[in-house]
Protein backbone atom coordinates (compact mmCIF):
# COMPACT_ATOMS: atom_id res chain seq x y z
CA UNK A 1 0.00 0.00 0.00
CA UNK A 2 1.40 3.86 -0.79
CA UNK A 3 2.53 5.41 1.99
CA UNK A 4 1.77 9.33 2.20
CA UNK A 5 4.45 11.89 3.07
CA UNK A 6 2.69 11.83 6.89
CA UNK A 7 2.76 8.48 7.07
CA UNK A 8 5.86 7.51 6.14
CA UNK A 9 8.47 5.69 8.41
CA UNK A 10 10.38 8.85 10.37
CA UNK A 11 13.98 8.60 9.39
CA UNK A 12 14.55 7.59 13.13
CA UNK A 13 13.54 4.26 12.69
CA UNK A 14 15.78 3.36 10.18
CA UNK A 15 18.28 3.77 12.83
CA UNK A 16 20.02 6.83 11.88
CA UNK A 17 18.58 8.87 15.42
CA UNK A 18 17.03 11.58 13.26
CA UNK A 19 13.31 12.13 13.70
CA UNK A 20 11.33 13.54 10.34
CA UNK A 21 7.64 14.68 10.84
CA UNK A 22 5.39 16.32 8.38
CA UNK A 23 2.49 18.32 9.55
CA UNK A 24 0.79 21.40 8.14
CA UNK A 25 3.04 22.05 5.72
CA UNK A 26 6.56 22.16 7.98
CA UNK A 27 8.97 19.23 8.00
CA UNK A 28 10.71 19.29 11.65
CA UNK A 29 13.57 17.08 11.72
CA UNK A 30 15.18 16.28 14.55
CA UNK A 31 18.31 15.21 15.88
CA UNK A 32 17.63 12.41 18.17
CA UNK A 33 21.32 11.27 20.09
CA UNK A 34 20.66 13.05 23.77
CA UNK A 35 23.15 11.06 25.58
CA UNK A 36 26.24 12.34 23.32
CA UNK A 37 24.98 16.05 22.67
CA UNK A 38 24.12 14.87 19.19
CA UNK A 39 27.33 14.88 18.16
CA UNK A 40 27.67 14.22 14.30
CA UNK A 41 28.51 10.51 13.86
CA UNK A 42 28.75 8.89 11.12
CA UNK A 43 24.98 7.20 11.64
CA UNK A 44 23.25 10.95 12.57
CA UNK A 45 25.35 12.28 9.45
CA UNK A 46 23.59 9.48 6.71
CA UNK A 47 20.35 10.10 8.52
CA UNK A 48 20.48 14.59 8.61
CA UNK A 49 21.27 14.04 4.75
CA UNK A 50 18.79 11.59 4.24
CA UNK A 51 15.75 13.88 5.82
CA UNK A 52 16.96 16.83 3.77
CA UNK A 53 16.77 14.65 0.61
CA UNK A 54 13.17 13.60 1.89
CA UNK A 55 11.94 17.13 2.42
CA UNK A 56 12.77 17.70 -1.53
CA UNK A 57 11.02 14.28 -2.06
CA UNK A 58 8.33 15.41 -0.38
CA UNK A 59 8.10 18.65 -2.60
CA UNK A 60 5.36 21.06 -2.23
CA UNK A 61 4.13 19.00 0.56
CA UNK A 62 6.92 20.53 2.61
CA UNK A 63 6.78 24.45 2.93
CA UNK A 64 9.36 25.50 5.69
CA UNK A 65 11.57 23.28 7.85
CA UNK A 66 12.13 23.26 11.32
CA UNK A 67 15.80 21.78 12.38
CA UNK A 68 15.35 20.90 16.02
CA UNK A 69 17.36 18.44 18.48
CA UNK A 70 16.46 16.47 21.46
CA UNK A 71 17.72 16.95 24.37
CA UNK A 72 19.87 19.63 26.50
CA UNK A 73 22.34 20.26 23.91
CA UNK A 74 21.55 21.26 20.18
CA UNK A 75 24.53 19.44 19.12
CA UNK A 76 28.10 19.81 20.04
CA UNK A 77 29.65 19.13 16.35
CA UNK A 78 31.72 16.13 15.09
CA UNK A 79 31.96 13.42 17.01
CA UNK A 80 35.45 12.84 18.74
CA UNK A 81 35.36 9.48 19.60
CA UNK A 82 34.67 8.74 16.32
CA UNK A 83 37.15 11.15 14.93
CA UNK A 84 40.02 9.70 17.13
CA UNK A 85 39.49 6.13 15.94
CA UNK A 86 39.48 7.01 12.84
CA UNK A 87 42.78 9.13 13.06
CA UNK A 88 44.47 5.79 14.31
CA UNK A 89 43.05 3.05 12.00
CA UNK A 90 42.95 4.65 8.81
CA UNK A 91 44.86 8.46 9.37
CA UNK A 92 44.84 8.63 5.30
CA UNK A 93 41.09 8.88 4.61
CA UNK A 94 40.17 10.09 7.87
CA UNK A 95 39.23 13.84 6.64
CA UNK A 96 37.35 12.07 3.81
CA UNK A 97 34.24 12.52 5.79
CA UNK A 98 33.75 16.42 4.70
CA UNK A 99 34.10 16.35 1.18
CA UNK A 100 31.83 12.71 1.10
CA UNK A 101 29.25 13.42 3.91
CA UNK A 102 28.96 17.21 5.29
CA UNK A 103 29.80 19.10 1.78
CA UNK A 104 26.93 17.41 0.56
CA UNK A 105 24.64 17.63 3.79
CA UNK A 106 25.10 21.31 3.85
CA UNK A 107 24.75 22.16 0.18
CA UNK A 108 21.68 19.98 0.63
CA UNK A 109 20.39 21.97 3.09
CA UNK A 110 21.16 25.58 2.54
CA UNK A 111 19.76 25.08 -1.19
CA UNK A 112 16.39 23.66 -0.11
CA UNK A 113 13.76 26.30 -1.88
CA UNK A 114 11.48 26.34 1.73
CA UNK A 115 12.66 28.74 4.64
CA UNK A 116 14.53 26.69 7.13
CA UNK A 117 14.37 27.61 11.15
CA UNK A 118 16.55 26.26 13.17
CA UNK A 119 16.19 25.91 17.19
CA UNK A 120 18.93 25.47 18.69
CA UNK A 121 19.53 25.06 22.92
CA UNK A 122 22.51 24.14 24.85
CA UNK A 123 25.83 23.84 22.95
CA UNK A 124 26.09 24.87 19.41
CA UNK A 125 29.55 24.30 18.37
CA UNK A 126 32.09 23.41 15.30
CA UNK A 127 30.15 21.51 12.57
CA UNK A 128 26.83 22.13 15.07
CA UNK A 129 27.46 25.43 14.68
CA UNK A 130 27.64 24.71 10.41
CA UNK A 131 24.17 23.04 10.90
CA UNK A 132 22.62 25.76 12.38
CA UNK A 133 23.90 29.10 10.33
CA UNK A 134 22.50 26.50 7.06
CA UNK A 135 18.81 27.56 8.23
CA UNK A 136 17.51 31.22 7.26
CA UNK A 137 16.09 32.11 10.95
CA UNK A 138 17.55 30.85 14.58
CA UNK A 139 15.69 31.06 17.36
CA UNK A 140 17.72 29.87 21.07
CA UNK A 141 17.01 29.48 24.48
CA UNK A 142 18.34 32.05 26.71
CA UNK A 143 21.14 29.51 27.41
CA UNK A 144 22.31 28.32 24.29
CA UNK A 145 26.37 29.09 24.15
CA UNK A 146 27.97 29.21 20.59
CA UNK A 147 31.91 28.83 20.27
CA UNK A 148 33.68 27.80 16.01
CA UNK A 149 35.82 25.32 18.23
CA UNK A 150 38.07 24.44 15.37
CA UNK A 151 41.11 25.94 16.31
CA UNK A 152 40.79 24.33 19.85
CA UNK A 153 41.80 21.14 18.14
CA UNK A 154 44.28 22.01 15.55
CA UNK A 155 41.93 22.29 12.46
CA UNK A 156 40.42 25.16 10.36
CA UNK A 157 36.82 24.79 9.66
CA UNK A 158 34.61 22.95 7.57
CA UNK A 159 30.55 22.32 6.99
CA UNK A 160 30.70 25.51 5.58
CA UNK A 161 31.33 27.70 8.93
CA UNK A 162 34.11 29.85 7.57
CA UNK A 163 32.07 31.70 4.96
CA UNK A 164 28.19 31.30 6.53
CA UNK A 165 30.11 32.93 9.75
CA UNK A 166 31.69 35.62 7.67
CA UNK A 167 28.57 36.31 5.86
CA UNK A 168 26.52 36.25 8.84
CA UNK A 169 28.39 38.81 11.34
CA UNK A 170 31.16 40.20 9.04
CA UNK A 171 34.84 39.12 8.02
CA UNK A 172 36.40 41.38 11.18
CA UNK A 173 34.49 39.03 13.50
CA UNK A 174 34.23 35.93 12.33
CA UNK A 175 37.97 36.22 12.39
CA UNK A 176 38.14 36.66 15.57
CA UNK A 177 35.58 34.03 16.51
CA UNK A 178 37.30 31.51 14.46
CA UNK A 179 40.98 32.10 15.75
CA UNK A 180 40.46 32.72 18.94
CA UNK A 181 37.76 30.39 19.88
CA UNK A 182 35.93 32.27 22.70
CA UNK A 183 32.40 30.82 23.83
CA UNK A 184 29.49 33.75 23.10
CA UNK A 185 26.15 33.30 23.79
CA UNK A 186 23.04 33.93 22.93
CA UNK A 187 22.74 37.66 23.98
CA UNK A 188 25.87 38.53 21.98
CA UNK A 189 24.65 36.09 19.16
CA UNK A 190 21.27 38.37 18.70
CA UNK A 191 23.13 40.81 19.13
CA UNK A 192 25.48 40.17 16.31
CA UNK A 193 22.90 39.08 13.84
CA UNK A 194 23.01 35.45 13.76
CA UNK A 195 19.99 34.68 16.39
CA UNK A 196 16.62 35.57 15.10
CA UNK A 197 15.28 35.50 18.60
CA UNK A 198 16.06 34.39 22.46
CA UNK A 199 13.80 32.68 24.19
CA UNK A 200 13.60 31.14 27.40
CA UNK A 201 15.57 27.85 27.96
CA UNK A 202 13.56 24.60 26.71
CA UNK A 203 11.16 27.06 24.10
CA UNK A 204 13.19 27.09 21.64
CA UNK A 205 11.35 24.29 19.59
CA UNK A 206 8.30 25.80 20.25
CA UNK A 207 8.84 29.30 19.05
CA UNK A 208 11.01 27.58 15.96
CA UNK A 209 7.87 25.71 15.26
CA UNK A 210 5.81 28.49 15.18
CA UNK A 211 8.02 30.46 13.02
CA UNK A 212 8.12 27.43 10.59
CA UNK A 213 4.24 27.53 10.41
CA UNK A 214 3.86 31.27 9.86
CA UNK A 215 6.04 30.82 7.05
CA UNK A 216 4.86 27.75 5.70
CA UNK A 217 1.38 29.60 5.35
CA UNK A 218 3.37 32.44 3.71
CA UNK A 219 4.21 33.08 -0.17
CA UNK A 220 6.91 30.23 -0.81
CA UNK A 221 7.17 30.99 -4.04
CA UNK A 222 8.48 34.50 -3.24
CA UNK A 223 10.78 32.72 -0.39
CA UNK A 224 12.42 30.63 -2.56
CA UNK A 225 13.45 33.42 -4.98
CA UNK A 226 14.66 35.75 -1.86
CA UNK A 227 16.89 32.85 -1.12
CA UNK A 228 17.92 32.56 -4.24
CA UNK A 229 18.84 36.24 -4.63
CA UNK A 230 20.47 35.68 -0.69
CA UNK A 231 22.78 33.28 -1.86
CA UNK A 232 24.11 35.83 -4.83
CA UNK A 233 25.86 37.91 -1.85
CA UNK A 234 29.06 39.91 -3.22
CA UNK A 235 27.69 39.74 -7.32
CA UNK A 236 28.04 42.63 -9.04
CA UNK A 237 25.22 45.14 -8.74
CA UNK A 238 24.22 44.68 -12.47
CA UNK A 239 24.25 40.66 -12.21
CA UNK A 240 22.07 41.52 -8.73
CA UNK A 241 19.45 44.14 -10.53
CA UNK A 242 18.66 41.84 -13.35
CA UNK A 243 18.59 38.69 -11.42
CA UNK A 244 15.79 40.50 -9.08
CA UNK A 245 14.02 41.78 -12.07
CA UNK A 246 14.03 37.94 -13.26
CA UNK A 247 12.94 36.88 -10.21
CA UNK A 248 9.75 39.67 -9.89
CA UNK A 249 8.38 38.87 -13.33
CA UNK A 250 8.82 34.69 -12.41
CA UNK A 251 6.96 35.91 -9.54
CA UNK A 252 4.29 38.19 -11.06
CA UNK A 253 2.66 35.63 -12.78
CA UNK A 254 2.04 33.56 -9.85
CA UNK A 255 -1.42 33.29 -8.28
CA UNK A 256 -0.12 34.23 -4.87
CA UNK A 257 0.79 37.53 -5.82
CA UNK A 258 -2.26 38.20 -8.12
CA UNK A 259 -4.57 37.08 -5.09
CA UNK A 260 -2.21 38.89 -2.59
CA UNK A 261 -2.87 42.33 -5.03
CA UNK A 262 -6.85 41.64 -5.33
CA UNK A 263 -6.96 41.01 -1.43
CA UNK A 264 -4.83 44.28 -0.33
CA UNK A 265 -7.49 45.96 -2.84
CA UNK A 266 -10.41 44.83 -1.39
CA UNK A 267 -9.11 45.18 2.19
CA UNK A 268 -8.27 41.80 3.27
CA UNK A 269 -5.85 39.65 4.27
CA UNK A 270 -4.72 37.17 1.14
CA UNK A 271 -3.62 33.80 1.86
CA UNK A 272 -1.52 32.01 -0.14
CA UNK A 273 -0.98 28.62 -1.93
CA UNK A 274 2.02 28.50 -2.79
CA UNK A 275 1.96 28.52 -6.62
Amino acid sequence: MAMSATNRPSADETGHGIGYTLDGGVAVIELRRPSAGNALDVSLRAGLIAAVRRVRQDGDLVRAVLLTAEGRHFCVGQDLKEHARALESAPASAFAIVRDEYNPLVEELRTLPQPVVAAVEGACVGAGLGLALCADLRVAGAGARFATAFTGIGLAADSGLSGALAQTVGPSRAAALMLLGDRFDAEAAQRWGLIHSVVPDGGAAAEGLALAKRLAAGPTAAYAEVKALLRADGAPLPVVLEREAAAQERLGSTEDHRAAVRAFLEGRQPSFAGR
